[in-house]
């Protein structure tokens, strides 16, 4: 019989599904942002090559927190548009709550849940796990990396100065690999990153376009959840909005 869970009783069972994790581990969450707790038990579970999806619509992980993520072989990361279930399942048990995986939530929110033991609510458990399937599905999976960045030149691109920081953490899709060599890496407007590339601006943001990175709205190209995800930033110049992109991507 299904259980429910209140605030303590949520997080404390999280723990102990990932914990108990054997087979699979599914992690359906709209915020990526792990606290360290749910970081030593994910790492364990990799270590015995637990098969391990994480499926989130949001990334709001630090430079350090993508190293660390991407190092982990078992673990794969997808990115669903529109994201808002929260969904945490085992081959034996799932919770279905309001909790996101972010420290905050956990300490400062109240919070409710469902815990939905296979072995009592095969049914139930069944129709979660398919509804998970089916989210991972429409997913895009994605590849973490981290890229180190040198101050760029004082250069201009059509009138706009390139954005740049020490560290510029981006997510691919491993779907559509395309490697990128570039000479520095800064935040770059599509024309400087299609020169960088050795392609005609067309010819780039129609490879976004494919990627899913871009939508065309009214004859004008507008930038998706998942370009955001990739690395690109929506910026208003005096011509409109316009693109700034990771020179380290890879479309």
């Amino acid at each position: 019989m299904a259980k429910f869970l209140n605030s303590s009783g949520t997080t404390y069972h999280l723990e102990e599904l990932i914990k108990n994790a054997s087979d699979r581990l599914i992690i359906i969450s709209p915020y990526l942002k792990l606290n360290e707790r749910i970081k030593e038990l994910l790492e364990d579970r990799n270590r015995l090559k637990i098969d391990i999806r994480i499926v989130y619509g949001k990334n709001d992980l630090h430079p350090e927190e993508i190293n660390w993520l991407k190092n982990l072989t078992f673990i794969r990361t997808s990115f669903c548009k529109n994201l808002h279930a929260k969904c945490y399942l085992n081959e034996n048990e799932c919770i279905i709550t309001s909790l996101n995986l972010y420290e905050f939530s956990q300490v400062n929110n109240n919070e409710m849940g469902v815990l939905i033991y296979r072995n009592e609510d095969a049914k139930l458990y069944a129709d979660t796990y398919e509804e998970s399937q089916r989210i991972i599905r429409i997913s895009d999976e994605v590849r973490m990396s981290l890229e180190k960045i040198i101050e760029p030149s004082n250069s201009v691109d059509n009138n706009l100065s390139s954005e740049s920081a020490s560290q510029v953490p981006t997510e691919t899709n491993s779907a559509k690999p395309t490697e990128v060599a570039t000479s520095n890496y800064s935040k770059l407007t599509t024309a400087k990153f299609a020169k960088e590339l050795g392609f005609k601006t067309q010819e780039l943001n129609e490879k976004l376009l494919a990627a899913g990175y871009l939508q065309e709205q009214e004859g004008e190209l507008i930038l998706t959840d998942a370009g955001r995800a990739a690395g690109g930033t929506s910026k208003r110049g005096k011509f409109g909005e316009f693109c700034l992109w990771d020179s380290g991507m890879v479309i």
